[in-house]
């Protein structure tokens, strides 16, 4: 069998798995908007989430629920898609432990704005939005935090825009790549392994791009041995390269 056929990923089951008080502690405490908090004061936050387990590729919930739960990834990795008029999906972010979803500051009409589907296996916090404003009345640096979080997400929503507007696709790839890498990569014989099921579609979602194209663009980073992939993964051989491309004017 090709080694393109294999995958080097880590699929780690979460089969007999438990979201244990001390690894759920642990991936609250990574929440940007928990940091500041104690252990003890983590330790009543818990208290108030649930947790539920998900099988890869279930659907957490979909565009235009209503967006009553805020969630936090214990274990695996969920992506968020939008979904277009015209019916086709538009992956929006790729999350791994740690990670929040939901609006923080969504009230009781809104809505989700994206579809949350697990890539893998899955551990998943839930809290009620009523819950979470309480503890947002109860530790004020969770509130600041909320509002800064808020800030920096729609600065980046602005970014990516003028990305996906402005930029060539080649640059627009290698920055997806770069980004991917710094998020999830580890280190690996095939080099910066980006640790989670990435398709070509998945990255010309994120790039705005047609799959085709992102082919090409991808075919000639590995012909420039600049990355090294096979089905569903990609591993970053070269980032100062990659860096440089999605830098330069």
């Amino acid at each position: 069998m090709s080694s393109k056929r294999k995958t080097p990923l880590e699929n780690p089951s979460l089969e007999g798995h438990h979201c244990t008080v001390d690894l759920r502690l642990e991936k609250l405490g990574m929440v940007p908007f928990f940091q500041a908090l104690s252990n003890e004061q983590l330790r009543q936050v818990n208290k108030k989430f649930t947790a539920n387990h998900y099988a890869r590729g279930e659907t957490i919930y979909r565009q235009g629920d209503s967006a009553t739960i805020l969630r936090v990834v214990v274990a695996g990795n969920v992506k968020l898609v939008a979904h277009t008029m015209e019916g086709e999906g538009v992956l929006l972010a790729m999350l791994q432990p740690g990670d929040f979803f939901g609006n923080p500051t969504a009230d009781s009409k809104d809505v989700y704005n994206e579809t949350a589907e697990t890539q893998t296996d899955a551990c998943i916090l839930s809290i009620r939005l009523s819950d979470f404003r309480e503890i947002m009345n109860g530790y004020s640096s969770v509130a600041m935090r909320v509002l800064d979080i808020t800030t920096e997400r729609l600065n980046e929503s602005r970014q990516r825009i003028r990305h996906l507007s402005t930029l060539p696709v080649t640059k627009r790839i290698a920055h997806v790549l770069v980004t991917l890498g710094n998020k999830f990569g580890e280190k690996h014989p095939h080099g910066l392994l980006i640790q989670l099921p990435l398709s070509r579609k998945d990255l010309a979602d994120m790039a705005g791009t047609s799959s085709a194209t992102a082919s090409r663009v991808m075919s000639r980073f590995q012909n420039d041995n600049l990355i090294t992939s096979g089905r569903q993964w990609v591993a970053i051989k070269n980032k100062p390269e990659l860096l440089r491309i999605s830098a330069e004017d």
